[in-house]
């Protein structure tokens, strides 16, 4: 019987041996399997911090364009303005101009029948001392 615990003894040992072993290996792939995964996970992060710099720069630069279109627009809002004034100041004065030769015009037709009218006048006075005279 001593011979039969003996190799049930040696049959353990290297039953646990062997099992041993399958957990050292298993703990070994194990991390391994986490070294590999630590790596991918990592280089899965800055490949996507690439990709967000990579959008944020191409939003930003959208952003930066429109922003400086933005200000080069109300650069010319601004310069228009102040053409526009200028010009309807300019306008105003050309309708005073021409409002006051409208009226040295219509004084000037006044004038002149006011000159016919006297003329006229004269003419009538004269005849009539003339028709005096004459008597």
């Amino acid at each position: 019987m001593e011979e039969r615990n003996v190799n049930t003894h040696t049959d353990s040992k290297g039953l646990e041996g062997s099992l041993q072993n399958l957990i050292h290996i298993h703990h070994h792939k194990s991390l391994i399997l986490t070294n590999q995964t630590e790596k991918a996970k990592k280089d899965a992060i800055r490949k996507a911090e690439r990709v967000s710099d990579l959008l944020v720069e191409a939003v930003n630069g959208g952003v930066q364009d429109s922003f400086i279109y933005q200000k080069r627009i109300e650069l010319e809002i601004r310069a228009l303005a102040v053409t526009i004034a200028r010009f309807v100041k300019q306008s105003d004065q050309w309708l005073n101009a021409t409002h006051s030769l409208n009226t040295a015009l219509k004084e000037i037709g006044d004038f002149e029948n006011w000159m016919k009218i006297m003329e006229y006048d004269f003419k009538s006075i004269n005849a009539a001392i003339q028709n005096i005279h004459q008597e």
